[in-house]
């Protein structure tokens, strides 16, 4: 019979540290732990070795304009798939790293102006999320922002940061469709579509009252 999740009583504090060394430091840094940590049978793990990459928190937004049913998508090229061998422009939702002394708010509304020129109405906290806990330090605050999209396309980003970034306003359900015919493949945007395919009723109800 199932039940309800119960998470374990185990902390930081059942980790012991041997090590902790920077093994590379570019744009972002790879950190080395030598450590072993408590079993939940209560046994200790022997020694092992992890490598941690960091590169900083990051947000991503959605914008759906809820006049024209529509979400605004980008596209740009991204070596991970390229290393892969599949085609490397990839698209997903706006996002950006978190600078010092910005709130997650204040990024999604600087990265909609820089990747799509558009300009966000009401934010909606998705949530906060590791995408892949086992390597990755990278926490994502995940955001859906109410928006004009009447006047959204054409190509955009910060040529100082060599971004090439080009905007798609998409028919909500086409969105939709675009996560099962392989034409997304990027988690981002699946997260963030399929979080509104199930809270848009609610809120489309949320900002007409307001």
């Amino acid at each position: 019979m199932a039940g309800k999740l119960e998470l374990s009583d185990l902390t930081d504090k059942h980790v012991q540290t041997a090590a902790s060394d920077t093994v590379y430091r570019g744009y972002a840094r790879v950190q080395r732990y030598t450590l072993s940590h408590q079993r939940f049978d209560g046994t200790w793990t022997p020694e092992i070795h992890r490598e941690l990459f960091l590169s900083g928190d990051a947000v991503v937004v959605l914008p759906y304009d809820p006049d024209m049913n529509a979400v605004l998508l980008v596209e740009q090229w991204r070596v991970s798939a390229y290393d892969r061998g599949i085609k490397p422009w990839l698209i997903e939702c706006i996002a950006g790293r978190i600078g010092q002394g910005e709130t997650p708010d204040e990024v999604a509304r600087r990265e909609a102006k820089e990747e799509a020129d558009v300009t966000l109405d009401r934010l909606e906290k998705i949530g906060d999320f590791y995408p892949s806990p086992g390597i990755f330090a990278e926490f994502v605050s995940y955001y859906c922002a109410k928006a004009d999209l009447s006047a959204a396309g054409g190509i955009h980003g910060l040529s100082n940061e060599e971004e090439d970034i080009r905007v798609h306003v998409v028919d909500f359900d086409d969105a939709l469709t675009a996560l099962t015919d392989g034409r997304i493949i990027a988690s981002t945007a699946f997260m963030c579509l399929t979080w509104l395919a199930h809270n848009k009723a609610r809120l489309i109800e949320d900002w007409t009252s307001a």
